[in-house]
């Protein structure tokens, strides 16, 4: 296996409505920060991940692409998916030993639909979308099925909020109040807010990542896992493709500084915790995580390069980012990443 690493990361100032900007006006300042991180101008290979519902156009990656520019041409390709699984296609690219670095970028603009209808569209036509439950009230069958405390739900909210407030990137948003619930037992901040966003990384090899950084975030693990689309099949309350991506990726292995989960609902971090085995210790989301900002097909790559950034950075020594999609945690990666 080649050794890879993150050498650079970059990400939007995060908005919680449309600001006008295209998709490529949006992923450009990322593009252009990379870029400017590492002194590269082209890339052995891109990968990117978006989505055309969020959009409301097919393709729409195609448009995105003027951002990199028509020459000189490029080795390129897209997941339908957030952009930590085009990280992975980026990771498994580079281990062919033919090119040394890719770029990698995600975007969503969740500020133009009704993202509740929107992720609707990715359930069983058949068996799942007809009874009528959207995205929230099957996170509510979850947070259900794991019967978190209040208080701890409120308190994961609480310091969510504010690390998001001390991070330029996120959404500003105020203390958690109120005792209404949006989807029982559920209550509207336990939710992701809407955001838009973007954000980009680049990929190095060996000699190639130690010349573009000087403290590469090597990846010393990467796996993921998916559990059967229908809840019915699953246990809610916790997570096996997740425990599985975790053992697989070895985070077991050592200690862990920091871990960005990719927790779109409160009780999702309770979850996450418990099937990723965290010590104590490890400082969760201290970017403030999805619940401060969730630029839907980019929230995983931001929680891979958010810990990342914390290696590039020298505050912490081993991290794991964490990447989901699907309904109740049902696809889940794993990233370790090492000094």
């Amino acid at each position: 296996m080649r050794e890879i690493a993150i050498v650079a990361f970059a990400q939007t100032r995060h908005s919680a409505v449309d600001e006008g900007q295209s998709e490529s006006e949006l992923i450009l300042p990322p593009l252009d920060e990379v870029r400017a991180a590492t002194g590269l101008r082209t890339f052995g290979f891109t990968c990117s991940g978006s989505c055309d519902y969020l959009a409301g156009a097919p393709f729409s990656f195609v448009s995105a692409l003027d951002a990199l520019g028509a020459w000189p041409p490029i080795s390129e390709s897209h997941v339908e998916m957030d952009a930590a699984w085009a990280l992975y296609e980026a990771w498994v690219r580079l281990q062919h030993g033919d090119v040394d670095t890719a770029l990698v970028y995600g975007f969503g603009k969740s500020s133009l639909g009704d993202l509740r209808e929107i992720m609707t569209l990715q359930l069983d036509p058949y068996y799942l979308a007809p009874l009528g439950l959207d995205q929230v009230s099957f996170a509510a069958l979850q947070a259900s099925a794991v019967g978190a405390d209040r208080a701890e739900l409120d308190e994961i909210v609480r310091r969510s909020r504010a690390d998001g407030r001390a991070n330029p990137h996120a959404l500003d948003l105020p203390e958690p109040e109120g005792g209404q619930t949006e989807v029982a037992p559920l209550r509207p901040y336990d939710i992701a807010p809407i955001t838009d966003g973007a954000a980009a990384l680049v990929l190095a090899a060996g000699e190639v990542a130690r010349e573009l950084a000087e403290r590469p975030a090597w990846i010393t693990g990467i796996a993921h896992r998916i559990e059967p689309h229908y809840l019915g099949m699953r246990d809610l309350s916790r997570s096996v493709s997740a425990a599985g991506a975790a053992r697989a990726a070895g985070v077991g292995k050592g200690g862990v500084d920091v871990a960005e989960l990719h927790a779109q609902f409160s009780h999702e971090e309770v979850v996450l915790r418990r099937a990723l085995e965290l010590p104590e210790g490890t400082r969760i989301n201290p970017s403030g995580g999805p619940l401060a900002a969730n630029p839907v097909m980019a929230t995983g790559l931001i929680r891979i390069g958010e810990a990342a950034g914390r290696i590039l950075d020298g505050t912490a020594g081993r991290v794991v980012g964490h990447a989901t999609a699907g309904p109740c945690l049902q696809q889940n990666l794993v990233a370790v990443m090492e000094a």
